[in-house]
């Protein structure tokens, strides 16, 4: 019910389309369950007729005439409601679908890293394509299907009751043991639909990592090694879906024999019945059981079976839905770990920052700490170089500092207030992040620069691409800021998306500015103009710059290195070239390679 209810909550405008969907679909089934009554009425009414012609002058027709036109004004109404339900359920479904698929991708922009990571982006792709598409299949069926089935059936029921009580018996024998050997059967692939759903995650999250990192399979020839690994995760879920097809195959026969033997049983009790309870008083013919309700009662015998069949059918999309609605509501329940404040800060007076016993750790049942106990003053304005082999947590301390994660332990301050006092959106303007992997999107340079700042002037735009040293390419384009980015960035290189990046943070105009490894793919003179730009322009912004290669970092106020998490030394390019061997070496091992590139 729970579960039902937060879904539900997404229905909002669409409720009346429901309800009218609904409604239709009672008036159809009222029209259908009527029009063999009639029809049982008219077939005796006619033998009838025939009968008396053989005593009398002629035929009345007038009972004929008056049965046949309701029939026909019955058959349009049904047709009318049909169509009008199916009108409203569609709109219903679909409306409902989208409003799904709204919630869900606005719950997963207020996610935190963390929130992501639970999931990952592969699983959260899924639930907003696949999911929801078979939560929509099922929406409508309830309101359209699943309200004609069960009405037709216990309709149906009644009306063969009123025909011939003593035949209906036969329908309460055969439904509740059809109904039970087709439940038997939906159950049985219950179990299959989890298990394909996870695997519809590993297949996405296959084809995720081949498209976006299609220049590296390509680099190392290994298309054949991606095709095999897809078209194994393909046959897996292939194979399963067999299998569950293998057990729903079942249905049909099963509900075809039934009709059969239903119809043969009634075909002949009825015409047992017929013959031996006619009798004829006083010239006329009476009948307990007439030709017309024995046809009729046929018609009500196929309704009931195939609104059974229905009901099996709806009951296999529930199924499958049921799964895809939990890992829908999965993530519609899901917490951000990272809120608001009751009573945010709306200002960041400038760009200290204060790091004060701080520890983080990914997953709070996670053995061991990302980083470990981390003191850092910063002074705002001062540039920060931070030095450290691959996994020893640079990105993640830098993170921290725009509450992309939340310290596990400690303090961290911005501006002398702590980061979780902060309304986000204002930490976050003013804390700009060049994040390790740089991300364009498809659209105009002009517009990929304005998600730094929306209502930038093209005068702003030039002015934080020349600080990026940007405005040299993009000048050499015929569309200049009009040129058209394809998405991911994939018709520029490496070094001019980075120096994208970094106008559209510097358009932010933040107190902290953070370059994580963002120079690496342009080269040295470049990199030199980059951090002299930034060091004359915004003197008074924070800059935190990781970076591999030292003279990115050299003239920087404090260099910090890391290793496992903690910081085992800082100091100034001087202080560190005398008292750190590692640092030392390190920088002239790079300054060697420069000057031998440089020689040739």
């Amino acid at each position: 019910m729970k579960m039902i209810k937060v879904l539900f909550k997404s229905i909002r405008e669409y409720t009346k389309d429901s309800i009218f969907a609904m409604l239709f679909v009672f008036f159809e089934v009222i029209m259908e369950i009527s029009m063999p009554f009639l029809t049982s009425l008219l077939i005796d009414e006619i033998d009838q007729d025939k009968i008396a012609a053989a005593r009398t002058i002629g035929f009345d027709f007038t009972k004929i005439i008056w049965l046949s036109v309701a029939l026909i004004a019955m058959s349009f109404i049904a047709l009318g409601s049909g169509v009008l339900s199916g009108k409203y359920a569609a709109s219903a479904s679909a409306g409902f679908a989208k409003n799904l698929r709204k919630d869900l991708f606005k719950k997963v922009n207020d996610f935190s890293f963390a929130n992501i990571d639970k999931f990952s982006s592969s699983s959260l792709v899924t639930r907003l394509t696949t999911d929801v598409t078979n939560v929509q299949m099922a929406y409508m069926m309830i309101i359209r299907t699943a309200v004609r089935a069960p009405f037709m059936m216990i309709f149906s029921v009644i009306m063969a009751f009123v025909q011939s009580p003593q035949l209906a018996w036969v329908f309460v024998i055969v439904v509740p043991l059809l109904f039970g050997a087709l439940i038997g059967i939906m159950i049985g692939v219950h179990k299959i639909f989890r298990r394909i759903f996870k695997k519809y995650d590993a297949l996405n999250e296959s084809v995720q990592e081949n498209i976006s990192g299609i220049r590296t399979v390509k680099s190392y020839v290994r298309e054949d090694y991606e095709i095999n690994k897809f078209k194994k995760a393909s046959g897996e879920i292939k194979k399963d879906f067999t299998y569950a097809e293998r057990i729903i195959a079942w249905n049909q026969p099963v509900m075809q024999f039934a009709i059969f033997a239903l119809n043969l049983v009634i075909i002949n009790v009825g015409g047992y019945l017929i013959l031996k309870n006619t009798t004829i008083v006083n010239g006329e013919v009476k009948q307990v059981l007439t030709i017309g309700k024995l046809t009729s009662l046929i018609t009500y015998g196929i309704q009931t079976l195939m609104s059974l069949m229905m009901l099996s059918i709806i009951f296999l999309m529930i199924l499958m839905s049921l799964e895809a609605a939990r890992r829908i509501t999965e993530v519609l329940e899901e917490q951000p770990t990272i809120k608001n404040p009751e009573n945010p800060v709306f200002e960041v007076k400038d760009g200290s920052i204060e790091f004060e016993n701080v520890s983080f750790k990914y997953k709070a049942d996670a053995e061991k700490n990302a980083l470990e106990n981390i003191n850092l003053s910063i002074k705002s304005g001062q540039t920060i170089g931070i030095l450290g082999g691959t996994g020893s947590s640079k990105t993640t301390l830098v993170n921290l500092i725009s509450r992309l994660y939340d310290v596990s332990e400690g303090t961290l301050k911005v501006g002398g207030i702590d980061v979780k006092e902060y309304d986000l959106d204002t930490l976050r303007n003013q804390v700009s992040v060049v994040l390790q992997k740089n991300l364009l999107f498809s659209g105009t340079i002009a517009e990929n620069l304005r998600w730094g700042n929306p209502n930038a002037t093209d005068e702003e735009l030039k002015q934080a691409c020349d600080l990026a040293c940007a405005s040299e390419f993009i000048e050499g384009f015929n569309d200049k800021y009009e040129t058209h980015i394809e998405q991911g960035g994939s018709n520029v290189s490496g070094g001019q998306k980075q120096r994208l990046c970094i106008a559209r943070a510097l358009l932010k105009k933040p107190k902290v500015l953070i370059l994580d490894d963002s120079t690496s793919a342009v080269d040295t003179k470049t990199d030199a103009k980059i951090r002299a730009g930034l060091k004359q322009f915004i003197p008074e912004t924070t800059k935190i710059i990781i970076a591999q290669r030292l003279t990115s970092i050299q003239d920087a106020d404090l260099i910090i290195m890391m290793d496992g998490g903690t910081i085992i030394d800082r100091g100034t390019h001087e202080e560190l070239m005398k008292k750190n061997s590692e640092y030392r070496e390190t920088y002239l091992a790079q300054n060697h390679l420069a000057e031998e590139g440089g020689a040739k």
